[in-house]
């Protein structure tokens, strides 16, 4: 399978990342529809053709440039080290400001994550093509029963 190409810790460091990046990225669709910052006011209504608009206008480029610096800086050593058997675990930044990770609660916090994960990259996907398909945001398809794009 995968793992005889690529190493497990790998494939389980990128899951996490993309689910946690999916959790954002989901609730921020939904908090758009409801709030838009007021230098944003000019922007489309659909968060689809947001995307371009905010290609053209600028912001977007600076969003890879940060995600790029961070990547190159701590995601390719934390990557490097969980694969070279240094014991860090995959997801594992080791940042804990508020002091919510204890031990016995951990595990459960950790495969709460990974499923709620799966679940947002899925249901992002879903926001997406369904706006996609019916030109409506997602809470327009709900309150206008729009639950089908046929």
């Amino acid at each position: 399978g995968f793992t005889n190409f690529f190493p497990l810790e790998w494939m389980q460091e990128a899951e996490i990342k993309h689910g946690r990046v999916c959790m954002l990225a989901t609730i921020g669709f939904l908090v758009e529809e409801f709030y838009r910052l007021p230098f944003y006011s000019g922007a489309p209504h659909l968060l689809v053709d947001t995307h371009d608009y905010f290609v053209k206008a600028g912001p977007l480029l600076q969003i890879l440039i940060f995600t790029s610096i961070f990547e190159i800086v701590a995601g390719f050593p934390a990557i490097s080290q969980t694969i070279n058997g240094s014991g860090r675990k995959p997801g594992d930044f080791g940042f804990d400001p508020l002091g919510l990770g204890k031990p016995d609660s951990m595990a459960k916090y950790q495969e709460a994550e990974i499923i709620n994960g799966r679940l947002a990259m899925i249901a992002i996907g879903g926001f997406v093509h369904q706006e996609w398909l019916t030109k409506m945001n997602t809470i327009e398809q709900l309150t206008h029963g729009k639950l089908l794009p046929f």
